[in-house]
């Protein structure tokens, strides 16, 4: 968070401005760039609002936390209020969300998305907005995990009218999704005394929460079978919700008339993209939707049958790979969710496809015209092959050939590494893919970045926090050959070699070899440790912690990297694949093995200089954190 005091000492700062001023400082210091101005407007005319109710209310004692942080992930709710509950005495926490909106109404298809002048696309409804922030903190955050009611949420309009916004209580309201208005304000204060003593501090609530374990976050992979089958796992927040709901919206009105339209959903890494994917799926799959997922990863798709279709084959079948749909009949299906889309190919044909099946037509028009609801979800920098095309603008340019509407959804908040933004623009900082050069790495609460200084310090440090429950992966640039993959019963080739130390890669086939699990399995099996795994099986998943080799094809020279492609061993390049496409391609690797941590992540480099300019940039493992 961003601030917390009390109420009465938050309206009193707010008087002399210098509470602006801290947040503005405070921001600055976790994210890395100043706020922009209508984020500051909002504070200068929000926060006084909320802080006046309070105190009218008599509630200047309770705890206010300005611009919360939801663990895991990058969101912020504007303000969670702690204190003492008047009728029970335990603790009491009140989500809210506070909008300057003057007026809004309900989106015509769906309510729970609503429309406001300033922006051309739906946003989502703050009653729903809310909803799901408390939703999520309850999922996320042991102090409140077991214990559901303590936790309400309110959405407050302090410029609107009920003229002007009423018809966004059209949705069912309840303790997690309130809504008041400036000209309903006593009702707001009446709702705040209803939960919120007047006669407790509520400081001691507030470190309770703030204290509270971070509850581990539900996997994408060990929740996809009930994902699928049984009901949603996942809290969708703001423009999840509303990328999941136009979609839905998109599937009702294409079974109302006979209407297609082609919904792009674009983050970086961690936005939630297959989380979403994974919820439509489960959603139309119970609706009896015809519907099928599509990845252009054997790894992503082997493992999505392995764990979703563990019981039953039907749900196996939901997984298709791109080059899936050659010869199927034109909107044969609903739905297709063509997930980590930005590995669309130029076309689906391989030197196995039939004669017959080469029709020469484009992979993305293949996806386009197999469904009613074609929905691609892609970051157009994980790109890390020659070859692949996967682009917001391929695919809108595609739609237009066939005068198809194309909606575009941004997704901006993340989920990898414990939701540290700072983290993600320190990665693209260091690998050159965003402008001004390294930065020092300065320690958030939200991850964490070590340096080793052998791969046996990095192996023993991963290796101590598996022994505390935690999970951990290794994977390395593809810079090393790779064996043949050996008879079952034989020792797995360790061609990872670094000075003594040795470690074979991921296996590349289907079953299991020596107690390595198979390619698709390495991120999920608990057995991959202990292999190194390349950018192919790694993209797409996440653990615990993860260690990353930065091999000889990526080294620091003077003041800038150089990419050498001889040391590269990755087949996929070859020698008409330019310079400039190698160089950005390795520079892509890198950047998705170094964003697979969801708490921390420890860099090695096989180059001297290169390791001296990490320690410059980065904590060098401590000896206390390495067993001796």
């Amino acid at each position: 968070m961003l601030f917390r005091e009390s109420a009465q000492t938050i309206a009193a700062r707010a008087l002399d401005s210098s509470l602006y001023l801290h947040l503005t400082e405070q921001f600055v210091h976790m994210h890395g760039y100043r706020p922009s101005a209508a984020e500051v407007r909002s504070w200068e005319r929000s926060i006084p609002a909320l802080a006046a109710a309070l105190n009218d209310a008599g509630l200047g004692e309770v705890e206010v936390m300005l611009e919360y942080a939801l663990p895991l992930n990058s969101k912020r709710a504007d303000a969670v209020l702690a204190g003492v509950h008047p009728a029970t005495g335990e603790p009491s926490y009140v989500v809210v969300e506070l909008k300057q909106w003057s007026q809004a109404e309900p989106d015509e298809d769906d309510p729970a998305l609503c429309r406001i002048d300033t922006y051309a696309h739906p946003v989502l409804n703050p009653i729903e907005q809310v909803r799901r922030y408390c939703e999520y903190l309850i999922n996320f955050n042991g102090a409140v995990a077991e214990h559901p009611g303590r936790v309400s949420g309110v959405a407050y309009l302090h410029n609107a009218t009920e003229f002007g916004v009423g018809g966004l209580r059209a949705i069912e309201l309840d303790s997690a999704g309130q809504m008041f208005t400036g000209e309903r304000r006593g009702e707001f204060i009446d709702y705040l005394r209803a939960r919120l003593s007047a006669k407790v501090p509520g400081a001691r609530a507030a470190d309770e929460l703030q204290s509270g374990r971070t509850v581990p976050s539900k996997q994408l992979m060990s929740v996809a079978a009930r994902e699928v089958r049984e009901r949603e796992q996942f809290v969708l927040l703001d423009e999840q919700q509303v990328a999941y709901r136009m979609v839905l919206n998109a599937v009702r009105k294409a079974k109302q008339s006979n209407h297609k339209e082609v919904v792009v959903v674009t983050g970086g890494p961690g936005t939630g993209k297959s989380v979403i994917a994974l919820s439509l799926l489960g959603e139309l799959f119970r609706q009896g939707v015809p519907a099928l997922h599509a990845t252009g990863s054997q790894s992503f798709t082997k493992t999505m049958r392995k764990v979703a279709g563990t019981r039953k084959r039907e749900v196996q079948d939901l997984f298709k790979y791109f080059n899936s749909f050659m010869t199927a009949e034109q909107n044969s299906l609903d739905v297709l969710i063509c997930d980590e889309a930005h590995r669309i190919r130029e076309n689906s044909a391989n030197r196995y496809t039939p004669a017959a099946q080469r029709t020469g037509k484009r992979q993305i028009d293949e996806l386009i015209d197999v469904a009613r609801v074609p929905v691609f979800l892609l970051d157009e920098h994980q790109v890390v092959r020659p070859g692949e095309m996967g682009t917001v603008e391929d695919i809108k340019a595609a739609a237009a050939a066939q005068g198809l509407e194309c909606h575009v959804v941004p997704l901006e908040s993340q989920f990898r590494c414990g939701g540290s933004d700072a983290y993600l623009r320190w990665v693209v900082r260091l690998l050159g893919l965003q402008s001004g050069g390294p930065v020092v790495w300065e320690p958030d609460d939200r991850m964490q970045l070590l340096v080793a200084d052998s791969p046996q310090e990095m192996e023993e440090f991963l290796e101590a926090r598996r022994a505390q429950g935690y999970g951990a992966r290794m994977s390395a640039g593809y810079c090393w050959p790779w064996s043949p993959e050996p008879k079952p019963g034989d020792p797995l080739p360790a061609d990872v070699m670094i000075g003594e130390w040795a470690r074979p890669w991921n296996l590349r086939g289907e079953r299991s070899v020596s107690g390595a699990p198979p390619s698709a399995l390495w991120a999920t099996d608990p057995a991959g440790f202990g292999q190194v795994g390349c950018v192919y099986t790694a993209q797409g998943f996440e653990y615990d912690w993860s260690g990353v080799i930065i091999g000889p094809d990526l080294v620091w020279r003077g003041d800038r990297w150089i990419t050498d492609r001889t040391q590269s061993k990755d087949p996929v390049f070859k020698k008409s694949t330019s310079d400039a496409d190698v160089d950005r391609l390795i520079r892509n690797t890198y950047k998705v093995l170094l964003t697979r941590g969801m708490i921390g992540t420890i860099v090695y480099s096989t180059d001297p200089e290169t390791r001296e300019k990490l320690r410059e940039l980065a904590v060098v493992v401590p000896q206390e954190a390495v067993p001796a």
